[in-house]
């Protein structure tokens, strides 16, 4: 398939090209890509009669579903900007995104705005022309700020065809891959699963995470599923399971991580359990999508590595003099390339502090806040983000170094490195602990950590927990 200048070209394009295969799946419906984009053209048409026009916001609340696929396309189809929110998601926050985005249509708000939308995929309607260029914003992409309010991350259909195109570039998703998505599509992780699919004309299966970790690997193999997107939490749930005899997960050639770094311990593991799999492990943020990746060919040679830039990006870290370095370095990461967000929404200030001056005169990068170090190969290491990195008898410690050693005992589901206020030590490090094996308790873990960690890093507290917090996206909330 040709590059794509819009990102639902792809969509017309297959549609045209492949109009019998499977586009996208729930566990209630599917729809090939003829359908998906009539359906599409048809909700575009009525959201135009309904008043939307070119880059108005378009919120749709709908849960991770074949009709929530047929939204964003359409949106995009109406030449307006979709901003994918979790149905869940509490009535306070919702109504500081709905006081941002300012939308002129919200899907998921009421039973009547429902009904009229899910009736107008049926009709049949051609798609109206807009007149969108690629510098037009595509998607509103909701992540909390540093204080915790959503800010929205506004991001061009040159910005995500360009980020999709990376992607597929390195994974090598074909035509005839069909990836599994359990990661809600408010989630831009999720969402790209949605996206790239379509680009390369290959199918998604939308569902629900793994909270029954047998039967959801049991689905792999009955879907055949080629392309596993995850993050650590589910891994892990995956991992809990030890009957394996009568799973079929041969399929399996792609698994995915980002969202959260994923535990060297894991590793080996999901090798055994997915032994056809090739494992990238990736690192990216909201404001850019994604920006590195390690060859799985690697992972052992560097497994705390998120590897190098992606195609067509570039990368530098910035010391404390505010240099900017490509090799044999340790600061903050910089990021440029033509994936870069365009601002937060309505939010000059906030823009301003992350979008800023680059080695390259006239252009802005992404300043990710990220502390990481670049070795003389250009590998990158993450270091830790500004609120994972505390200080510890004057020391700097990281929660993810000691995350790390915890998950390398076979029996850690979940665990969180927390600072707790001390009067000596300034910050006490506290580690609580979900396992499956029973038998495994406090002291069992402490001893592990003096045994694999430096004193300095060694919890003065462990605690074994029923459960640990966990956002919509599958990560532990610290």
């Amino acid at each position: 398939m040709r590059a794509p200048v819009l990102l639902h070209d792809p969509l017309v394009e297959a549609a045209s090209a492949r109009p019998r295969a499977l586009a996208v799946a729930d566990e209630n419906a599917a729809l090939d890509f003829a359908q998906l984009h009539v359906r599409a053209a048809s909700l575009a048409a009525w959201m135009r009669e309904q008043g939307v026009r070119r880059g108005d916001r378009v919120l749709i609340r709908w849960p991770s579903s074949v009709d929530t696929a047929v939204a964003v396309y359409s949106t995009l189809m109406a030449g307006a900007v979709f901003a994918v929110i979790d149905p869940t998601v509490k009535a306070e926050k919702l109504s500081a995104i709905v006081a941002n985005a300012d939308p002129r249509l919200i899907l998921g708000e009421n039973g009547v705005v429902d009904g009229l939308a899910r009736a107008a995929m049926q009709e049949g309607a051609p798609a109206p022309e807009t007149g969108t260029i690629d510098l037009d914003p595509a998607a509103l992409v909701y992540t909390s700020g540093s204080t915790g309010d959503p800010k929205g991350v506004t991001l061009s259909h040159r910005a995500m065809t360009a980020a999709a195109t990376s992607i597929l570039s390195y994974l090598d998703i074909r035509p005839d891959d069909r990836i599994l998505c359990a990661l809600p599509l408010s989630f831009d992780y999720g969402l790209y699963q949605l996206l790239m699919a379509v680009q390369i004309g290959a199918s998604v299966f939308l569902r629900r995470g793994p909270g029954f970790p047998y039967d959801f690997l049991l689905g792999l193999g009955r879907n055949r599923i080629s392309v596993l997107p995850c993050v650590p939490t589910m891994m892990a749930l995956m991992l809990s399971v030890t009957k394996l005899e009568e799973l079929d997960l041969e399929s399996v050639r792609i698994l995915t991580n980002t969202g959260a770094a994923m535990p060297p311990a894991f590793v080996p593991r999901l090798r055994a359990m997915f032994p056809r799999a090739r494992i990238f492990s990736m690192y990216g943020l909201t404001e850019c999508k994604r920006v590195s990746y390690l060859d799985p060919d690697l992972l052992d040679a560097r497994p705390a590595s998120v590897g190098r830039p992606m195609p067509n990006v570039e990368v530098f870290v910035v010391d404390a003099q505010g240099r900017f370095h490509d090799r044999d370095a340790e600061g903050e990461l910089v990021v440029r390339g033509s994936n870069l967000m365009s601002g937060y929404f309505r939010d000059p200030e906030g823009t301003a502090r992350v979008l800023r001056p680059g080695p390259v005169e006239g252009e802005r990068v992404l300043f990710t806040g990220d502390h990481f170090r670049i070795d003389a190969e250009g590998f990158l290491y993450f270091l830790g983000r500004r609120d994972d990195l505390f200080k510890c008898r004057g020391e700097r410690v990281s929660r993810r170094e000691i995350e790390d050693v915890l998950y390398a005992l076979d029996s850690v589901v979940a665990a969180r490195v927390q600072p707790v206020p001390h009067p000596v030590l300034g910050n006490a490090i506290h580690a609580e602990v979900v396992v499956s094996d029973p038998a495994v308790d406090e002291s069992r873990i402490l001893r592990h950590c003096r045994e694999h960690l430096e004193d300095r890093l060694v919890p003065q507290e462990v605690r074994i927990v029923d459960r640990l917090p966990v956002s919509a996206t599958g990560k532990i909330r610290h």
